[in-house]
């Protein structure tokens, strides 16, 4: 396959960076326009960075500036940026791309490469706005569980699709695949009959995103490690606003998703401004969304055929 040009700041991995265990740490972030509306420094959001390895990053411009090219310069690491405000910064070196430069390839030592897809999906409509009439641009109110499957399709369907496809093609070369992103859709998996009678979420909502890509065979880091949807609802929008705002609703909508094949999840925390809402915390905290944080492991009977 002949890769397309692509950017990368060719600096060193972080000295004395192990990878004996064959785990590694990766971070969805929303960034909040540049990391330039949370009033704090873009080395606030660098810190948060740390925490992890590869981390694919969200809505990276600030009017025509893009953050993500400082950020990587600020830890020294190695850098792609997607387009659509999207970028993925590693301290392992990136290698290439996928053909619509959804997903990136990174190799974590001479035996190991995984390829990291990141996405931000469309923000409007916005179905948990719909459902509780909380008004959003012209989007129309709903009451159904149809409907708001119906309208997530209209607002995202096409996009996640165009992604999913390059997903497939990676996954038939048996290499082992990351999904990060800003879905602005919430998931099946929390919008469930438990969380309506907890009094979560108005109603059960079986999101077509969540359910498309897990049928790729994937598993939500998150909600594998926390698979109690009312303990542990795992809110990643948003820090900015009270839980009983009626002009908001909270929820998660920030995923990390890891290949059931090749790959097992060891660890996965929400990383925000307190510990009301977030199990690694990071004050101030420097963006509307919350970070979501994963620890995965290759596994070593996993043969890849290589990227060409």
């Amino acid at each position: 396959m002949r890769w397309l040009f692509f950017l990368l700041i060719l600096t060193s991995v972080r000295p004395g960076l192990a990878f004996d265990d064959n785990t590694f740490k990766v971070m969805s972030f929303n960034i909040w326009h540049g990391g330039n509306s949370g009033g704090q420094p873009l080395s606030q959001t660098a810190n948060a960075m740390k925490l992890a390895d590869v981390v694919g990053l969200q809505e990276t411009h600030y009017d025509k500036s893009d953050s993500s090219v400082r950020l990587a310069k600020q830890l020294g690491w190695y850098h792609f940026q997607q387009g659509g405000r999207t970028a993925v910064v590693s301290r392992f070196p990136i290698t290439g791309h996928t053909p619509n430069k959804w997903g990136v390839y990174i190799q974590l030592n001479e035996e190991s490469q995984v390829c990291f897809f990141n996405c931000h999906l469309a923000a409007h409509p916005y179905q948990p706005y719909q459902l509780l009439k909380i008004p959003y641009g012209d989007a129309p109110f709903i009451t159904t569980e149809s409907e708001a499957i119906r309208w997530a399709e209209k607002s995202r369907g096409a996009a996640l699709q165009r992604m999913l496809v390059e997903v497939a093609e990676v996954q038939a070369r048996r290499i082992p695949c990351i999904i990060t992103g800003d879905f602005n859709e919430p998931s099946h998996l929390d919008w469930t009959q438990r969380s309506k009678i907890a009094g979560i979420h108005p109603i059960k909502v079986q999101y077509p995103a969540s359910k498309a890509i897990e049928s790729l065979d994937f598993k939500d880091c998150y909600r594998s490690q926390h698979p109690d949807e009312v303990k542990s609802p795992g809110l990643t929008w948003t820090p900015i606003t009270l839980s009983n705002d009626r002009k908001d609703h909270h929820d998660r909508i920030d995923f990390v998703y890891a290949s059931q094949s090749g790959l097992t999840v060891q660890q996965c925390e929400v990383v925000g401004e307190s510990d009301l809402n977030a199990g690694i915390v990071i004050s101030p905290w420097p963006s509307d969304h919350r970070a979501v944080l994963a620890t995965l492991q290759i596994v070593k009977s996993s043969r890849a055929d290589p990227a060409e």
